[in-house]
């Protein structure tokens, strides 16, 4: 008996995830529809949807969180003035595009000129988000060690090749399925699946071999 209620719960959840999908699709697709029209506050509002996690993957690829505000907001004035082109599929993956785009663009430019220096890029105190988790009520120490982890491994990905780099933070930060990952950077589903295999090895050796990790989270065995 308490199977079948827990079967029923799952089926009911999953329908009323699948529901709020539908639904959040359909809302998105007339924001982008209204926007196209020229309405600027139903671009807004797509602005505020995706705002944060568009930051996100900026300041994971050029680990600078004045760098990554930049090119967020250059994401968002090209997608403006690009919207009327922008011809279905998912809205995320046009806009994440932009965005990856932006930032090639921006380490061109760091590469011509890299007298500027990154490497407290991962410091605690910056104003780059971390690999966070909700906050379940964790003790001072515990924040400190999830902090010091993400700063971890934000060192690790700057020293990732930038093809590789940005596979892992498209599947692992932004949960994107490998179909979406091939359509954001405009690559086949063999290619994507080939650099991030390399990308986790190569930062997993990474963070093993400089240290970088808490001590925690080090093993005798690895």
């Amino acid at each position: 008996m308490i199977v079948m209620a827990r079967l029923c719960y799952n089926e009911i959840h999953e329908q009323t995830q699948w529901e709020r999908r539908r639904a959040m699709a359909n809302e998105e697709q007339r924001l982008v529809e209204t926007g196209q029209r020229g309405d600027v506050e139903a671009f807004n509002q797509l602005v505020r949807l995706y705002e944060g996690r568009v930051y996100n993957l900026c300041y994971r690829m050029l680990g600078d969180a004045d760098a990554a505000a930049d090119v967020t907001q250059d994401t968002f004035i090209s997608a403006y003035r690009n919207l009327s082109r922008f011809r279905g599929g998912l809205f995320r993956s046009w806009l994440f595009r932009i965005a990856t785009n932006a930032c090639y663009d921006a380490l061109r430019v760091r590469k011509r000129r890299p007298s500027i220096s990154l490497s407290g890029a991962g410091n605690l105190d910056d104003d780059g988000p971390a690999f966070d988790l909700p906050d379940t009520g964790e003790s001072p120490d515990e924040r400190a060690l999830r902090h010091e982890l993400a700063a971890a491994i934000q060192q690790g990905l700057e020293q990732l090749p930038e093809d590789q780099r940005v596979v892992v933070i498209l599947s692992d930060v932004q949960g994107l399925a490998y179909d979406e990952i091939a359509e954001v950077t405009s690559t086949n589903l063999g290619t994507v699946k080939s650099r991030l295999s390399r990308a986790r090895a190569r930062l997993r050796e990474i963070l093993r071999a400089g240290e970088l990790l808490p001590s925690k989270f080090r093993h005798d065995d690895v």
